[in-house]
C-alpha cells in the first residue's frame, strides 16, 4: 500500500507549488488557443463557404463571395478540410512529440518549453487572425501553418512532464498527475468560454485573444520555471517531498513492480544507520536515453497503442464536440461552445478519482480497464440524447469521466512511471523521451481518426461515428489486457507472500 497522499502532500515545498501551477497553467493556455479552432469550427466553414448552400452565412456583395474568400461550393466540403485540417495538426504534432521528447532530454527544459508556447502562439495569430484581417483564402497556406503549429505544439507537453517527474517522486504520483493532468480540460473550458465571448465580433478575434495570452504565459514560464529542484540547490529530500529513500530507490520503480515492499524495507534498513550517509555512491550525471531503447522499455509499446485508440476518441469530441452539437440539434455555435465543456468537467473528475484509486492500489491497469469498459456504455447512452441540453450535458460529463479520465492517467502519471523504471536506473533523463513516444504513439491514432470521423459522418451519419468510437475504446482494452493481467498475477503472488508470512 502507498504511502497516505495527505502525508506525501504535506512535504512539499513551496518550489513544488510554483512549478505545479506554472507547467500546468503553460499547457492550460496552450490547449486553450488549441480549442478555439474546434470552437469556431461553424463559423470559419460559414466563411469558407459564402453562398445561398450555407444558411450560417451572413449576406454577402457578389464580388466578396464568388471571388476573395469562396474556397469550397458547400459546407460538406468545408467539414471535410477542416477535418483534414485536424489530421494535419495531429500528425505532424504526432512527429514532432517524438523528436521534441528526445530534444527535452538533452536542452534545457524551460528553452524548449517557451519556444514551443510563443512559437505556437506566433503561428495560430497568423492563421486565424491576420490572414482574415488581410482577407487571405489560401488553401495550402492554411495547411503550412497547422503543419508547423503541430510541431510548434509538440514542444510542450514531454516538457511539462519531465519538469513535474523531476520534481513529484512515486509516491501519490497517481493523485499530483491526475490533479495535474486537468490542465488539458481546465484549458478546453478557458478556450472555450474566451472563444463563444469574443465570437460575435468574428472568429478571428477569438483567435487574436487567445494567442496573445498564451504568448504571455510564454513570457513569464522563461523568467520563472524551475525545472530541476538542482537549480535552487535543493537536497534530494527536498527534491521529492518524499525524501531521500523514495528518489534513491522507489522512484525509477513502475507501479507494476512486484517487489517494491521488499525493496522499500531494505532502504529503510541501510539508512537508519546514519541520517548523512547516502544510501548509493554517487553516480555521475545520467545521459539522456536512446530513442529505440525508450521504445523497448516495459509497458511502452502497449500503454502507447492503447493511448492511440483512446486519444482518437477524446480528441474526436475535443475537436468535434461543438461542430456535432451546433449541426445534430441546430443549437447555437455559442451554446455549443459552452455546454462542450461539461465532458471536459467529466475529465478532470475522472483523471483526479482515477488516479487516487490507483495510487491506493498500487496498480493502474485494473483502474483504467474498469474505466474503459463502462466507457463503451457511456458512449452508447450519450449517441442516443434527446433533443435537451441539460441531460446532454449530464450525459457528457458521465462520459468525460470514464474516457477523458483513462486518457490524463495514460499520458500523465502512467508516462512518469514507465520513465522511472527498473531499467532506467541509470539514466533519469528518460522522463521527456518515454512520454514524447506514448502521446506521438497517440497522436498519430488520434490524428487518423479526425480524418475518418469527417469521412464517416459525411457517408454515414454520427451514428456510425459513435460505433467507432466504441471500436476503438474496446481496442484500448485489449491493449491494456496483458499489463493487466501481469498486474493481478503480482497482485496474487504478494497476497500469498503475505498469507505465508502470517
Amino acid at each position: 500500500m502507498p504511502p497516505s497522499c495527505c502525508a506525501s502532500l504535506s512535504q512539499y515545498t513551496h518550489h513544488h507549488l510554483v512549478v505545479f501551477l506554472l507547467t500546468f497553467f503553460s499547457y492550460v493556455l496552450l490547449h486553450a488557443s488549441r480549442k478555439t479552432f474546434s470552437n469556431v469550427k461553424v463559423s470559419i466553414s460559414a466563411q469558407w463557404t459564402p453562398s445561398i448552400l450555407n444558411d450560417s452565412s451572413p449576406a454577402f456583395s457578389p464580388g466578396e463571395t464568388w471571388q476573395d474568400n469562396r474556397l469550397f461550393e458547400d459546407e460538406k466540403q468545408a467539414t471535410l478540410f477542416l477535418g483534414i485540417l485536424d489530421s494535419i495538426f495531429l500528425f505532424s504534432y504526432a512527429l514532432g512529440l517524438y523528436l521534441s521528447g528526445v530534444i527535452g532530454d538533452r536542452v534545457n527544459l524551460r528553452y524548449v518549453l517557451c519556444f514551443g508556447l510563443c512559437g505556437s502562439a506566433a503561428v495560430e495569430f497568423v492563421f486565424g487572425t491576420l490572414t482574415e484581417w488581410l482577407h487571405i483564402y489560401n488553401l495550402y497556406l492554411y495547411s503550412s501553418l497547422w503543419v508547423l503549429n503541430g510541431l510548434l505544439q509538440s514542444a510542450v507537453w514531454p516538457c511539462v512532464v519531465a519538469v513535474m517527474g523531476n520534481w513529484f517522486g512515486k509516491a501519490g504520483r497517481g493523485f499530483v498527475f491526475g490533479l495535474w493532468s486537468a490542465c488539458a480540460s481546465v484549458g478546453n473550458i478557458l478556450g472555450a468560454f474566451l472563444a463563444s465571448s469574443v465570437l460575435k465580433y468574428g472568429y478571428e478575434y477569438a483567435f487574436l485573444v487567445t494567442s496573445v495570452v498564451q504568448f504571455a504565459g510564454g513570457v513569464v514560464v522563461f523568467f520563472g520555471l524551475l525545472t530541476s529542484p538542482k537549480e535552487v540547490g535543493l537536497s534530494l529530500e527536498s527534491e521529492t517531498g518524499l525524501g531521500p529513500i523514495e528518489t534513491d530507490t522507489d522512484s525509477h520503480k513502475p507501479l507494476m513492480s512486484d517487489e517494491e515492499d521488499e525493496v522499500e524495507v531494505e532502504v529503510y534498513g541501510r539508512r537508519g544507520q546514519s541520517v548523512e550517509q547516502p544510501v548509493e555512491p554517487p553516480a555521475e550525471s545520467p545521459q539522456a536515453i536512446g530513442f529505440l531503447k525508450a521504445f523497448c522499455l516495459p509497458g511502452v509499446l502497449p500503454y502507447s497503442l492503447a493511448y492511440a485508440c483512446l486519444k482518437l476518441v477524446n480528441y474526436s469530441f475535443f475537436f468535434w464536440l461543438p461542430f456535432y452539437l451546433s449541426n445534430n440539434y441546430k443549437w447555437k455555435e455559442a451554446q455549443a461552445d459552452r455546454l462542450s465543456v461539461w465532458y471536459d468537467v467529466g475529465g478532470i473528475i475522472g483523471g483526479t478519482l482515477q488516479g487516487l484509486i490507483s495510487d491506493f492500489m498500487g496498480k493502474r491497469a485494473p483502474v483504467l480497464v474498469v474505466s474503459l469498459m463502462l466507457a463503451i456504455g457511456a458512449l452508447v447512452g450519450y449517441s442516443r440524447s434527446p433533443n435537451d441540453q441539460v441531460i446532454n450535458g449530464v450525459l457528457l460529463a458521465i462520459t468525460g469521466f470514464f474516457i477523458g479520465g483513462p486518457s490524463n492517467i495514460i499520458s500523465s502519471a502512467i508516462s512518469a512511471d514507465l520513465g522511472r523504471q527498473d531499467a532506467l536506473r541509470g539514466s533519469k533523463e528518460a522522463l521527456a523521451t518515454v512520454t514524447g513516444i506514448v502521446d506521438g504513439t497517440g497522436s498519430i491514432g488520434a490524428a487518423a481518426g479526425q480524418y475518418l470521423v469527417s469521412l464517416i459522418e459525411s457517408k454515414l451519419g454520427w451514428m456510425s461515428v459513435f460505433y467507432f468510437f466504441i471500436v476503438m475504446t474496446a481496442g484500448s482494452i485489449v491493449f491494456i489486457t496483458p499489463l493487466l493481467v501481469r498486474e493481478l498475477r503480482a497482485m496474487w503472488t504478494e497476497r500469498r507472500a503475505r498469507q505465508r508470512q502470517l
